[in-house]
């Protein structure tokens, strides 16, 4: 009766209500919805183990295990102390123990930061190269190389500073001495050394962008594009230094009298030999080659006519020298950013003594070589790394250490231990049917215990189509530290299949072009590593070989009714080992498309749709449970789903195709920083002048809101020619996500 009393409907019509619910609801809302996989099968078959490759000879090992630096760029040793040192892009100098065991680093010099009134971001003043003066014991000098990029224009400036007179392990950042100073946008050089002449040698670099656009390379009028050679302790009426009497252009008119060298891109770290003073520059190139140089007096290094041995722009006028061709040269199939190291003269690695040993940024590999003065008389991989070597150090003993950017820590060789037979894994899988990942290599069956996925926003590869498979061994399982970052089991492959239409629009003529896996192994020290491999489908479309180590072009002809007389060509980029590990670097935690923001998306399982995250979370694949609901855990958007905003979509674009290496130390050398994530003011691109030049079109920034024709970031994507991006991987452009972030780029500034 109270329910009458209190009721605001009639009984009557609360009654039928109730009918109706009882009758039309149907008893299936409330039951579980089925999973895309009901029930793991552990994937057991797997021969994906070892390397194709035989075991380098030497491998890196930690130095100095308890230390770490942030973005470093140059390790160096002082005169009259055994302690060594360190410059970072943050714009400090530290010094520490030369001791396996050290813990503690003292703060030398710590340059202010400044603020941009622009965009109010905060500027670090960069310190790129770092050299102490010969007779540092007495008169406490030590020169930077620092890049400004506040106020206006940026430059480079070569500074003297002096240490405290009661502490010469203490700079004064007051004494500060600008010794010079020259505009550099871009290719700044960034490396000094005195040389047993007492002079101080400067490398810097063409100063401004892409192919050299003030053709400042044969042009010795300025100070760019060369080896400088100053005396630091003459004199002179209106500059802080002498120039050397005998440098080869001290008399001419119209040359810079500093430059003792010229025709550099990009000289990334010099050194000389201590036992005869040979001059070693590492260059970086821009298209095709990475160069090692041993630089002589006036000499002529080919930038930008040449670029290494190749031509680059044979129309424009030599300088006032005859070129010099490199001692040795990389193609961008194995190096793609040189690191100049040193001549070895230690005692610990005895059979490596005189031979020139230095690195590259971008891949990993170590090399080693000996020139007689004539030609190299041997020239060998020492070993193949995941390290972004930015920079080498000798020791007063002449031993050497490597500097790693990305992670902060230095690193040195050592001989790596023989492998007993019992522990050699069996050889690498030449066929993809010898893999294990396949059940069927020719229908394209995976193996029990793969499982499928997709992306949300996916990398662009020129228009293919592909096939995705998780595969883990056994029972192993995911740890899920975050949304962002998922660990994998050893023996872990990724796989993914690319395929293309050979007639336009038709899915019938589909071919399998090559089979990618991304393996993950123990590597040297017991570290796992992730490695990267492509197999290349054969005609019949029954099995993929290995690709070697090497990138190879492929021209296939696509039937098209819309093209003149019915067909096209298209060009497929089968990337080398090299290039994988490029996208796969290690702050982008080498997994690019596996994590949370990519995976938490719906999927058609042969089992029905499903949400990807619910159903790895229910076969047990993550080390814990999801830490909510799907629905409630970040996602990245579909850029062509329209549902999204712009933004939205642009954003998520830039993050899968970009940010791998656009972000804080991934390995893309501009600032620009492309994480969906980072508020569009952080992302260091607004209005802010571009590292490698205006790609043609004066006034342009890498973001200009509203105005996306003055965009480089745009520009950028618009082009596969020189300065194009991505710069690997891919030969046409994705015009759908360029017509994207125009759109996106007209919103900025409109709020």
């Amino acid at each position: 009766m109270k329910r009458l009393q209190t009721a605001k409907w009639p009984l009557g019509i609360l009654d039928l209500v109730l009918i109706w619910m009882a009758l039309f609801s149907s008893p299936t809302q409330s039951a579980p919805k089925p999973f895309g996989i009901d029930k793991r099968v552990p994937w057991t078959s797997s021969h994906v183990a070892g390397s194709p490759e035989p075991p380098s000879p030497y491998m890196a090992a930690l130095a100095f295990p308890n230390l770490k630096f942030d973005e470093p760029t140059v390790i160096t040793r002082a005169p009259g102390t055994d302690r060594l040192f360190v410059a970072t892009n943050t714009g400090r100098i530290v010094s520490f123990e030369d001791r396996r065991d050290v813990k503690n680093i003292d703060v030398m010099l710590e340059l202010p930061s400044t603020t941009d009134p622009r965009n109010g971001r905060l500027i670090n003043r960069q310190i790129q190269g770092l050299e102490f003066h010969p007779d540092f014991q007495n008169n406490r000098y030590l020169y930077a190389y620092i890049r400004e990029h506040f106020p206006p224009p940026v430059r480079c400036r070569i500074s003297r500073f002096e240490t405290y007179a009661d502490n010469p392990l203490k700079a004064d950042p007051a004494s500060e001495l600008i010794v010079l100073e020259f505009p550099s946008i871009g290719h700044s050089g960034g490396s000094m050394k005195f040389g047993p002449d007492g002079y101080l040698y400067i490398g810097t670099g063409d100063g401004y962008g892409q192919s050299d656009p003030m053709a400042t390379g044969q042009d010795t009028s300025d100070l760019l594009s060369s080896i400088l050679r100053i005396d630091v302790n003459g004199t002179h009426s209106v500059k802080p230094y002498a120039i050397p009497p005998d440098n080869p252009f001290a008399d001419t008119l119209g040359t810079a009298p500093e430059v003792w060298a010229f025709g550099f891109r990009q000289p990334w770290k010099i050194s000389f030999d201590r036992m005869n003073g040979d001059l070693w520059v590492g260059e970086v190139g821009q298209d095709t080659w990475e160069s090692i140089y041993l630089v002589k007096k006036g000499g002529n290094y080919g930038w930008s006519v040449k670029e290494g041995p190749q031509w680059f722009r044979p129309e424009r006028p030599l300088g006032p020298s005859p070129l010099s061709p490199p001692v040795v040269s990389h193609s961008h199939a194995e190096a793609r950013s040189i690191t100049g190291g040193f001549v070895y003269h230690g005692s610990r690695l005895s059979e490596l003594q005189g031979a020139y040993i230095y690195a590259d940024w971008e891949t990993g590999k170590i090399w080693a070589l000996r020139y007689d003065g004539e030609k190299v008389t041997w020239h060998e991989e020492l070993d193949d790394t995941s390290l972004d070597i930015a920079a080498f150090g000798e020791t007063h003993k002449g031993e050497l250490y490597m500097l790693t950017n990305q992670d902060g820590r230095i690193y040195e060789l050592a001989r790596r231990p023989e492998i007993p037979e019992s522990q050699k894994p069996p050889p690498f899988p030449e066929m993809l049917s010898q893999t294990g990942l396949f059940e069927s290599t020719k229908d394209h069956k995976p193996a029990p215990g793969l499982i499928p996925y997709t992306v949300n926003s996916p990398l662009w590869s020129d228009g293919a189509y592909k096939d995705r498979f998780i595969a883990i061994p056994g029972d192993g399982k995911i740890q899920y530290v975050n949304d962002d970052n998922w660990l994998f089991p050893e023996g872990s492959v990724l796989v993914k299949t690319f395929s293309i239409d050979m007639e336009e629009g038709n899915p019938a003529s589909r071919r399998r072009l090559e089979t990618r896996l991304m393996t993950f192994q123990s590597g040297p020290q017991g570290r796992e590593q992730w490695a990267g491999y492509t197999y290349i489908w054969n005609d019949e479309q029954t099995d993929a070989k290995l690709l070697g180590k090497d990138v190879l072009r492929e021209t296939y002809t696509i039937r098209d009714a819309k093209s003149p007389g019915g067909t096209r060509e298209k060009t497929w980029y089968y990337p080398s080992r090299t290039d994988c590990m490029i996208c796969h670097n290690e702050k982008a935690r080498f997994v690019l498309g596996l994590n949370t923001l990519q995976m938490n998306r719906e999927y058609d399982y042969t089992g029905g749709i499903d949400n990807q995250l619910r159903t790895l979370d229910h076969l047990g694949v993550f080390d814990k449970r999801l830490p909510a609901e799907p629905a409630r855990l970040p996602s990245l958007v579909d850029p062509s789903d329209e549902s999204h905003t712009v933004a939205e979509r642009a954003r998520s674009y830039l993050q899968s195709n970009c940010a791998m290496c656009h972000r804080r130390g991934g390995g893309g050398n501009a600032d620009i920083e492309l994480l969906h994530d980072i508020p569009v003011d952080e992302m260091l691109a607004i209005n802010i002048d571009p590292v490698h030049g205006d790609m043609g079109v004066k006034g342009s920034v890498l973001l200009k809101p509203g105005d996306p024709d003055h965009s480089v970031l745009l520009t950028r994507m618009t082009t596969r020619e020189v300065g194009g991006m991505p710069h690997i991987g891919s030969l046409e452009v994705d015009q759908e996500a360029a017509d994207l972030v125009r759109k996106w780029i007209l919103t900025l500034g409109t709020d």
